[in-house]
C-alpha cells in the first residue's frame, strides 16, 4: 500500500487507496469477535487505572517530601504495610519519627537508624489532609483494579483452556 518515495500528499495517497482497492489489492482490516473486543477494552481499562494509581502514589511521594518526609529513600514500597501503617498514624498526627520508626515491618527493621533519619519531618494540617485525599483515591483505584480483574477473568472462562496450552508451550521454548 506505500507508494514509491518522494513527494507524497493525502491526495496523492487517496489516489493510490483507491487504486489499490479498485484492483482488489487491499486486505480487509482485522475485526477481532466481539468477546475479545470486550476484553480487549476492560484490558485497557485497566491499564489506564493502573497508571493512575502510580500517578497517585508519586503524588503522595512528592507530598511527603514537602513535608521534609523521606520514606521512599529507606522504604523500597511506601505503600507497603510498614509504610501505611506510618501514613496513617501521620493522618492521625503522629509526627515524632521514634514512634513512626516503630511501625516498621520486616526488612525494614533493619534500616531503623536511616528510616528515623527519614522520617523527621513536620507534617502540617495541609499535609495530612492531602494524605487522606490521596490514599482514599489510591484504595478507590485498588478496588475498582480488583473489580475490573474479576471481570476481565470471568470473560476470559472460556478460552482458560488455551491460556493453560499457551503457557505450557511458552514454558517449552526456553
Amino acid at each position: 500500500m506505500k507508494a514509491a518515495a518522494g513527494h507524497k500528499t493525502d491526495v496523492k495517497d487517496c489516489e493510490w487507496i483507491a487504486d489499490l482497492l479498485r484492483h482488489g489489492l487491499l486486505q480487509a482490516s482485522f475485526i477481532p469477535p466481539k468477546p475479545i473486543r470486550e476484553v480487549r477494552k476492560l484490558t485497557w481499562y485497566r491499564k489506564t487505572l493502573v497508571q493512575e494509581r502510580a500517578q497517585e502514589v508519586n503524588r503522595l511521594q512528592k507530598v511527603l517530601e514537602t513535608a521534609n518526609i523521606q520514606q521512599a529513600a529507606v522504604a523500597t514500597d511506601i505503600m507497603g504495610k510498614s509504610g501505611r501503617d506510618m501514613l496513617d498514624a501521620m493522618i492521625e498526627g503522629t509526627t515524632d519519627a521514634d514512634v513512626l520508626t516503630d511501625l516498621a515491618r520486616g526488612t525494614l527493621r533493619k534500616k531503623i537508624p536511616q528510616l528515623r533519619q527519614a522520617l523527621q519531618g513536620y507534617v502540617l494540617s495541609h499535609h495530612r489532609t492531602l494524605f487522606q485525599h490521596i490514599l482514599a483515591q489510591i484504595e478507590f483505584l485498588e478496588e475498582t483494579l480488583a473489580q475490573l480483574q474479576h471481570d476481565i477473568d470471568e470473560l476470559l472462562q472460556p478460552y482458560e483452556e488455551a491460556r493453560r496450552s499457551y503457557k505450557l508451550s511458552l514454558g517449552s521454548v526456553k
